[in-house]
């Protein structure tokens, strides 16, 4: 898979996250999924479970409309990458359109040929 490959499943699933689609986002996720993010308080969370409950709470109210800003891919052999971006992240809100910044790290690993998503790290900043 190309490094274009990678940015386009990343892309998906960043979309499945603003539109709550908790189908896609379980395709594209590792059951024992592990990540650093603001919700989890500067805990690791791993599993599905923990993300499951803001799926949970349905699609947002509004419009939402998520970009990467300046991604790179590094390939970690054949089977892992690591994806780096700016995640702006878009949205319609009563008070008005809002834009949310985040630093993500997030990384997919091959096997039986299909690509799933293993870890990240996000840290929002203002």
């Amino acid at each position: 898979m190309t490094e274009e490959n990678i940015l386009q499943l990343n892309q998906r699933l960043l979309d499945a996250i603003a539109a709550a689609d908790w189908a896609t986002y379980e395709e594209l996720c590792d059951p024992e999924l592990t990540a650093f993010e603001p919700e989890a308080r500067g805990q690791r969370v791993e599993g599905l479970d923990f993300h499951r409950f803001y799926f949970d709470l349905g699609k947002p109210d509004g419009a939402r409309h998520t970009t990467m800003v300046d991604p790179r891919v590094r390939m970690l052999g054949e089977n892992a990458a690591l994806v780096t971006c700016i995640r702006l992240v878009q949205a319609e809100t009563p008070s008005g359109p809002t834009t949310q910044r985040a630093e993500e790290t997030r990384v997919w690993l091959r096997r039986d040929g299909h690509w799933r998503h293993v870890h990240f790290h996000r840290s929002d900043s203002a």
